[in-house]
Parts: C-alpha cells; structure tokens; sequence
C-alpha cells in the first residue's frame, strides 16, 4: 500500500512540476515578445525577421527613409554625410546603369529592383529614374507601409524622444517622384519566382547579412539580371547568428586559422557572371531616439552583368 501511494505522490508531484514548467515558459515566451516589440532595429540581440513586424520597427524605418534630415539628427555637430541614404543609392544606380543611358529608343523600358525594400524609400527614390519600380520585402509590415506611401504619398510615425516620450512626425513621398512608377509585394530574397528575371537594375541594400540563406541570393543574381544590368550590393557585413546560422555566413570567421571577408566570398560567387566596376563606402544613420543613433558604413560594390547586350 505504502509502495502505491508513494508512486501516486511522485507522479503528482511530476505533473506539478510540468505544470510550473509549462507557466514559466509560457510568461518566458510572453516576456520575450514584449521585448522584440520594445527592441530597436539597432539592436545587436538578434531576433530574426520577426524583428521587423512590429510597428516600432516600421517608425523607425519611415524615419530613416523619409525623415528631413534636420528631423533625423537635430544637432549642429554628427555625421551629416551619413544622411539621405536612399538618395544615395538610387543616385548609385542611376550613375552605372547603362539601360538609363541608352537613347537609341531600341530598348525596352529600364525595370529596377529594390530588394529588401523595406518601407519604400529607395524605391521611391529609383522612381526619378527608372519608369518601372519593384520593391519586395520578406515584412508584412514594412509592404504595408510602402503601399500606404505609395497611395497617400504620407504616413504619420512615431519617433522616441526619450523612454516612453514620442514625438509624431509624417513621412513624405517628394512631390516631384511619380508613384506610380513603383510596386510593392512580399517576398522572400532566398526563392524569388522563377519569372523574376532580365532586369536592368537590382539594390540590395543593408539585406545580405540579414538572409537566412544569403548564398542562395548571389546565385540568383546570374539569372535575375540581364546582359549588362548592374546588382548594386549594399551592406555592413554585420553577421549576427539571430538571422543568419552560422554555418551560412559568407565571412566574418576564421577557416584554417585564416579569416574570412565576406568580400573575398562575393567576388568568388559573382565574377564568372559579373564585372566589378567600382566599389565605395557608403554611411547611414539611423535614430534610436533623440540622443542616440546607429552609425554604420556599408560597403557598396557595383557589379555589371557579362554577356551580350540586347
């Protein structure tokens, strides 16, 4: 009798203790969302693509591609060549993409692609140029607000001033840019559609380091681009485990006892398809609130498409 009662006890005990094991979990998980919605996109703690669909990181992105620069750093002193940086791109594109330069009216119309678009600034800004936009981003989130951007020209945001202090502003498409040039859609840069292909132009910006699959991306690239189109490669190489496994990274490790650049892997991957014409550093700013900021430095590469030009 003794026997049984004390099996009964420990298989009570054992369901208590899954019990109480199933509540911290469950208040665990619930902390950690709280945290990926209050965590700024500057954050170095990972968090994946989930970080990006929440409606912090959707303000802080309309800030950071719409923001008037005098909104965005405030200060008489800071990195003000760190500002404009969806200009700079699309500018960046427009320089070495030879479809824009053809006269002949042989040609079809330029089509460029914003990959990683994010809420939509640099598609906006390849509108000046380019008659046909395609912005795709992996976040519901940030798609829902380039389309807004794209039907209202204007969407309000919220910047932090200082802990829960926020301050409204309103993101603005300049009325010079035509907005119908430029479409929207989620997507997934590692398995785009097969029918994505022969374009003039395609940026990605700031997104290399933040695909789980980034070589699955260069490889495409082959087949997305056309003879003598240009893939503008934008990024920091800021290698996090959060978003990208490890074993996925294109450098920023050591192999042999010898380190890896991301770089050297590039150029391994693309140079049978494409010619490096010129790279450069390009800075960016980013406001987590009033008084600090993410200052980065992307490296930009410009690489054309060999083949015959039709």
């Amino acid at each position: 009798m003794s026997l049984v009662l004390a099996a009964g006890a420990g298989a009570a005990a054992t369901a208590l203790v899954q019990q109480l094991l199933h509540r911290l979990q469950r208040k665990s998980s619930s902390i950690k969302d709280d945290e990926v919605q209050e965590r700024s996109t500057t954050s170095s703690a990972g968090g994946g693509s989930a970080a990006y669909e929440t409606k912090k990181a959707v303000d802080e992105y309309l800030q950071f591609h719409f923001a008037a620069p005098e909104d965005l750093l405030p200060y008489a002193n800071g990195p003000k060549d760190a500002l404009s940086f969806t200009a700079r791109l699309a500018a960046l594109c427009e320089r070495h993409c030879e479809a824009l330069h053809d006269f002949t009216g042989e040609r079809v119309d330029p089509v460029a692609l914003d990959l990683g678009c994010a809420v939509g600034g640099a598609s906006f800004e390849l509108a000046r140029a380019f008659p046909h936009v395609l912005g795709i981003d992996f976040s519901k989130h940030f798609v829902d607000a380039a389309e807004l951007m794209k039907s209202q020209g204007v969407c309000e945001f919220e910047s932090v001033v200082e802990g829960d202090i926020k301050q409204k502003f309103t993101a603005l498409v300049p009325q010079e840019i035509d907005r119908s040039r430029v479409r929207f859609m989620q997507g997934d840069a590692c398995a785009l559609p097969a029918t994505l292909t022969s374009l003039d132009c395609v940026l990605a910006a700031n997104l290399l380091c933040r695909l789980p699959e980034p070589m699955a991306f260069l490889e495409r690239c082959q087949s997305l681009i056309k003879p003598g189109g240009v893939l503008v490669l934008v990024s920091p190489y800021s290698w996090l485990k959060g978003w990208t496994d490890k074993s996925k990274w294109l450098g920023g490790y050591y192999k042999d006892g010898k380190p890896v650049h991301t770089v050297e892997t590039i150029t391994c991957v693309l140079s049978p398809d494409f010619e490096l014409v010129t790279q450069e550093d390009v800075p960016f700013l980013i406001r987590e609130h009033a008084r600090k900021f993410q200052w980065g430095c992307s490296q930009a590469m410009v690489w054309k498409r060999k083949g015959k030009v039709v």
